[in-house]
């Protein structure tokens, strides 16, 4: 069976339901990264039909974006690139969010720091145009309607394709979408994030957006992979992070063993299976996963093959409601 494929909302571009994520390949808040083994990750994502590429200029400062430009050489045509904007470390204006490797990073979405974004973008991933350019975080300090404004020109000069937005509220989507054509958000969202249910994704179908959810995996926690003995090292995020008890683990291991019926049925992962459930969601359009070496890239793109029937996603939910609910934030 082939990769499922769908449209960046109305932008004229379609992509692989199954997107290759690439923060933890910036390697910062993920213990490092090796650079050998990354760019053969995203290698193998394309060979196996995967044409969607997600990164970003904060992950790693530059180094995910690098990473993508290197392993993309060659292959450009085959795949759709989403980077983003709005968190930069060279001018200081805006709202600070956070200090990594001595520099102050802050959200920035005024005209000249996009125009310098997009350019340091373009040059990094070795490309004269993103397919998909989405603002990273809102900017307080900057009316969405001049943000939109220095998009929809840089989308004219055929810098960039489509246009998309990350971890917005309700309204600053509706704003979005009052400025100009917004072809995208990009948000959180797992069998155990699914708050925007009920408050971005109704607009998005209202208004044929797309959704690219991250963290479709919660950062490894729903793989399967990862057992309730495990200890995290170093600046890995996950360390000090109480989704990664291991009373929550225990509870995705007897989810796991919930579903294994469907999961035996598809001659699926877990993580696969936890995809595919994520992509049959209405208003989920493209489900972003992370992975660092070809095992894992290939074990997440087969689950674009995957198409779970009605039955199937009775028993997930099902499965869901008992074991995940109760789960500690």
């Amino acid at each position: 069976m082939s990769q499922l494929v769908r449209n960046i909302g109305r932008s004229g571009i379609a992509a692989s339901g199954v997107g290759l994520g690439t923060w933890a390949i910036g390697g910062w808040m993920w213990g490092g990264t090796d650079e050998e083994a990354s760019i053969a990750a995203i290698q193998a994502s394309i060979d196996a039909g995967v044409s969607l590429i997600d990164t970003a200029p904060a992950y790693g400062l530059g180094r995910s974006e690098e990473i993508v430009g290197k392993a993309i050489r060659g292959r450009r045509d085959k795949v759709v690139i989403a980077t983003k904007c709005g968190l930069n470390w060279h001018s200081g204006k805006g709202n600070h969010f956070f200090d990594q490797d001595g520099l102050s990073v802050h959200r920035y979405l005024g005209a000249d720091g996009i125009a310098h974004e997009v350019e340091q973008s373009l040059r990094r991933l070795g490309t004269d145009r993103i397919d998909l350019y989405i603002t990273h975080w809102q900017d307080p300090t900057t009316p969405v309607a001049e943000t939109m404004d220095t998009l929809l020109r840089l989308k004219q000069q055929g810098k960039i394709g489509a246009i998309g937005a990350s971890n917005v509220d309700p309204d600053e989507m509706k704003a979005y979408i009052a400025a100009g054509q917004l072809d995208a958000i990009q948000e959180r969202y797992s069998m155990i994030d699914r708050e925007i249910e009920g408050t971005l994704l109704p607009i998005t179908r209202a208004n044929d957006v797309a959704t690219l959810s991250y963290s479709s995996l919660a950062l490894g926690l729903l793989s399967g992979a990862i057992d309730p003995s495990r200890r995290f090292e170093g600046d890995d995020q996950r360390k000090d992070n109480p989704r990664f008890s291991e009373a929550n683990r225990q509870k995705v291991a007897e989810l796991k063993a919930a579903i294994m019926p469907v999961i035996d049925r598809h001659k699926a992962s877990m993580a696969q299976v936890v995809i595919a459930w994520t992509l049959a969601q209405p208003g989920i359009t493209f489900a972003l996963c992370g992975a660092r070496n070809p095992a894992q890239a290939l074990d997440n793109a087969r689950a674009g093959q995957i198409r779970l029937d009605a039955d199937d996603l009775a028993a997930l939910d099902n499965a869901i409601s008992r074991h995940l609910v109760a789960m500690d934030a």
